[in-house]
């Protein structure tokens, strides 16, 4: 094991402990993104979560999910489906310097708000029981007029990345968030390294020293996954999952399921 993992290690132990010492525990979940069909990649996902008990809420592409996908999760215990977008297809003007979002400014509110209401209509009929009414926003962006208008069709739940934000106006929806995404993204895609990971979850377990009933959310997309990803996950639940300064509600639990 390298010099990096070692402190890694015995970093999130001491927060932990720090956690049990004071019959606290920090509340974790994890997020996996762009869910479509069966793959190898979520195989091996499937099975770190199996074998350290956990849940993985994969968020799903409607319009392009497969009857495949339904038929391949119908009996795992901890496969949870939530909503991504409805087909992950980029509405902003790059050239204009906008950050990519489908669920963004530039489109008509009532065509989009449509689509929304047909992908969560779809994944129920695909998913049953297994599929939770929460939104996950492509690239974890999402115009305010959206999130005010989520319940209309039936989506209770919302997560994006690191902080909430719901506009003032907006009905009470539940927010689970994610916090520490395992990839690096630009240039050369790979796993953030050890280095990083320990950085990013000592800013997020301090902070739960203040607000520990805020889940603290792991993310991942199986589809961009290196050997380092698969690594870190399974070594991170080879201690996260069976700390007593640690828990991992079900999904649904989080939701309000």
């Amino acid at each position: 094991m390298s010099a990096e993992f070692d402190r890694f290690k015995a970093e999130l132990t001491a927060h932990l402990d720090w956690f049990a010492e004071r019959g606290q525990k920090v509340r974790f979940w994890w997020r996996d993104d762009d869910a479509i069909e069966p793959t190898d990649d979520l195989e091996r996902l499937l099975a770190i979560a199996n074998a350290h008990d956990v849940d993985v809420a994969l968020a799903v592409i409607p319009k392009h999910a497969t009857q495949a996908l339904a038929d391949r999760l119908e009996n795992e215990p901890h496969a949870i489906v939530l909503q991504h977008g409805f087909q992950h297809r980029n509405f902003q003007r790059k050239d204009l310097g906008e950050k990519a979002a489908e669920l963004g400014t530039r489109r008509d509110p009532d065509q989009l708000i449509g689509e929304l209401r047909e992908g969560r209509e779809r994944l129920e009929v695909l998913f049953n029981g297994r599929f939770v009414p929460a939104m996950v926003p492509p690239w974890n962006r999402i115009a305010p007029e959206i999130v005010r208008r989520l319940p209309d069709v039936g989506l209770s739940g919302l997560s994006t990345f690191t902080w909430m934000h719901f506009p003032r106006d907006a009905a009470r929806q539940t927010q689970v968030q994610s916090h520490v995404d395992i990839i690096k993204w630009k240039k050369d895609r790979r796993f953030i390294g050890w280095e990083s990971a320990r950085l990013r979850l000592d800013l997020q377990l301090c902070r739960r020293r203040t607000n520990p009933s805020e889940p603290l959310g792991i993310l991942s997309h199986h589809l961009a996954h290196d050997e380092g990803c698969y690594e870190f996950l399974d070594r991170f639940l080879d201690i996260a999952a069976y700390h007593p300064g640690a828990e991992w509600p079900r999904v649904k639990e989080l939701f309000g399921e």
